[in-house]
């Protein structure tokens, strides 16, 4: 019995210290192991957070690349870019539409750009019309260059005329060449036994190359409001003009894209195109490397440049006459006063002194493209 009794009890008591190591082993395990995933939690949490640290530098290296990237190629941006606000959609319908109620399409353009700031589209648009070009702002425009321009058109088909409707001349020849323009169309009037019919002319022209002040001159009185932004004119107008000659001015419409980087870049440059959406500085660039090559005299007397010579750049990746540009935009901001702390260039400063002096034609009577 007494063998019996401490058997059982013996086992019992083991049975009770391994229950007791069992429970302490398994709490000693489980409190391990709830730390060790603590701790993989924690780990991971942190590996993720670099990896979002690293992808988001990595945007913004991305994006300053692109930044650098898109700013040495803004020029390049003017021949891409789509300017095509709804009123231009609008615009070009309703013309659609008026050309039918005209006989004659007089397109005003400027006379420093003429074939850039034509829009191809008014040729399909004015298909079967009688035609006027206007060589508009030719007091601005190199004259020798516009002369040869008036040939060009005329070979084309299109009469075409110089003018300066600021000064409010030309204006008796303008009506001579219109009804010159219109004869075909006055025959068959008097055929029909129609007199004095009024000539219907629509005038067009993209912003900026002076329609506005055309009309308004021809017109004798302020009929179409004017401005110095593209765009001013935004709804349809009947005006009379004196020889019995009716006009419908439209507003100024650009084509959806330049297909052609130097179109956009001629455009910008006499301030066809809005400079807010546009890099003034390189813009003004542009223009000091035109003259350089073309109308060297009237930019070196303008800004006093007595030299030649030209210390060259240590950058490699600009050309010879970007490094000669920039040279010039410093002497001018240092002799304008467009500087900065520690004589540093202002280059928005000298950039807008410069395209106002060229757009106002304190550079010179100067043309940009040639026929």
């Amino acid at each position: 019995m007494k063998k019996i009794t401490k058997k059982p009890m013996g086992k019992a008591t083991n049975n009770s210290k391994n229950t007791k190591a069992s429970k302490n082993t398994k709490l000693t395990k489980n409190s391990f192991g709830q730390k060790k995933n603590n701790k993989e939690i924690n780990k991971s949490f942190k590996k993720d957070a670099k990896i979002e640290e690293k992808k988001k530098i990595a945007k913004i290296k991305k994006a300053s690349k692109e930044a650098k990237k898109n700013s040495s190629n803004d020029n390049n941006k003017i021949a891409t870019f789509n300017w095509y606000p709804g009123h231009m959609t609008k615009a070009k319908r309703q013309m659609q539409e008026d050309i039918k109620l005209i006989d004659l399409v007089i397109e005003i353009v400027d006379a420093r750009v003429p074939l850039s700031s034509r829009n191809p589209d008014i040729d399909d648009l004015a298909d079967k019309k009688a035609r006027v070009v206007i060589l508009n702002k030719s007091d601005l425009a190199d004259d020798k260059i516009t002369n040869l321009w008036i040939t060009y058109f005329k070979s084309k088909g299109f009469y075409c005329v110089k003018m300066d409707s600021r000064k409010n001349n030309g204006f008796k020849a303008l009506n001579e060449i219109i009804y010159e323009a219109c004869e075909d169309k006055i025959q068959k009037d008097l055929a029909k036994g129609i007199k004095n019919r009024p000539i219907r002319a629509m005038v067009v022209g993209i912003p900026n190359v002076g329609k506005s002040t055309f009309v308004n001159a021809y017109s004798g009185k302020a009929s179409a409001k004017t401005g110095n932004k593209p765009g001013v004119t935004k709804g349809k107008q009947w005006i009379k003009i004196k020889g019995n000659i009716e006009l419908l001015d439209t507003p100024g419409i650009l084509w959806p894209k330049f297909e052609d980087q130097t179109t956009g870049l001629r455009l910008a440059m006499i301030g066809s195109i809005n400079d807010n959406i546009l890099n003034k500085s390189d813009l003004a660039l542009d223009v000091i490397k035109f003259l350089y090559k073309n109308y060297k005299d009237n930019l070196y007397a303008r800004y006093e440049i007595t030299t030649n010579e030209f210390a060259p750049s240590d950058n490699d990746l600009i050309d010879e006459q970007t490094q000669i540009a920039l040279v010039i935009m410093d002497h001018i901001a240092a002799k304008r006063g467009c500087l900065k702390k520690g004589a540093q260039t202002d280059y928005d400063k000298v950039s807008g002194i410069i395209l106002d002096d060229f757009r106002s034609a304190k550079l010179g009577c100067v043309t940009l493209e040639r026929p």
